[in-house]
């Protein structure tokens, strides 16, 4: 599963005490596109259900595996799971995100979010992602400027550390769903379960590296030097931070539950059970 990080998704404002209207939410979650976020997730995930299919499954999965993948990634269900998570992930110390929101409202914050999506959209075509790639390596061999602006928001957000630490837990979630589906015997103790995902986290760390700097570095060629300096000095602001650890946690809870649902509708397939 690819990385999830979108920095567009620092400004969904719910406010710590839940206290917000329903209307300003509404409005935040339009200006921040979260339902056009989560239909590039759906669809990240579908093309995942297909890679399972075919390196796992042996092309086994059949119409029932595609229904259980579309359910299991519809949208609405994971936006409505992901905003309630967030709520409940934020801060109760009465931290006020109004410059969080503001930010995201502007014109850098509009154009931002907007690039962010579209290159995570484009990157759904393999042809694409491999031409991001090239481009980042051949950026970093020639010491492109732009490569250190793109580095430090990378590390001022955490995007790596909290994408492994995520996909390290979505990984296990996975084997306990082919655990809970019967697909996994005694013979593979949590021990055992929890030494094969360790032995995954160098290959996660190295991917997810060149994933997020690629998509990055491609999602932001539009801005302007300035333009990224700005939008990484603000998200080094308390309440940016905050927020963003906020999302991290509402991500996990809610994809780790994908996981789980998929490493459990795999291992019926595998247990020769139907779905």
């Amino acid at each position: 599963m690819r990385p999830f990080f979108l920095a567009t998704l620092l400004a969904t404002g719910l406010t710590v005490s839940g206290a917000a209207g329903a209307a300003e939410v509404d409005e935040l979650v339009a200006v921040l596109q979260l339902p056009e976020v989560f239909e590039v997730l759906a669809a990240e995930g579908e093309a995942y259900g297909k890679e399972i299919d075919e390196n796992m499954l042996d092309g086994a999965g059949g119409a029932s595996w595609s229904a259980a993948v579309h359910q299991i990634y519809a949208p609405d269900r994971l936006l409505a799971e992901f905003n309630t998570a967030l709520v409940a992930a934020l801060p109760q110390s009465g931290t006020s995100f109004a410059p969080v929101i503001e930010f995201f409202g502007s014109g850098l914050g509009q154009q931002a979010t907007t690039l962010e999506i579209s290159a995570r959209r484009a990157l759904l075509d393999p042809d694409v992602e491999d031409a991001s790639r090239l481009t980042l390596e051949e950026m970093r061999a020639g010491n492109d400027p732009r490569v250190a602006l793109v580095t430090d928001f990378v590390e001022v957000n955490d995007l790596v550390e909290s994408n492994v630490s995520n996909g390290l837990n979505a990984n296990f979630a996975f084997y306990q769903g082919l655990r809970d589906a019967g697909a996994i015997g005694a013979e593979m103790s949590e021990d055992d379960v929890v030494a094969e995902v360790w032995a995954q986290e160098q290959a996660i760390r190295e991917e997810t590296d060149i994933w997020v700097h690629a998509y990055l570095m491609m999602a932001y060629a539009p801005l302007s030097d300035e333009d990224i300096k700005r939008y990484t000095d603000f998200t080094r602001r308390p309440e940016a931070q905050m927020m963003n650890r906020a999302l991290s946690e509402a991500y996990a809870q809610v994809f780790r539950d994908v996981s789980r649902q998929l490493g459990r509708a795999a291992g019926v397939v595998l247990a020769g059970q139907s779905l």
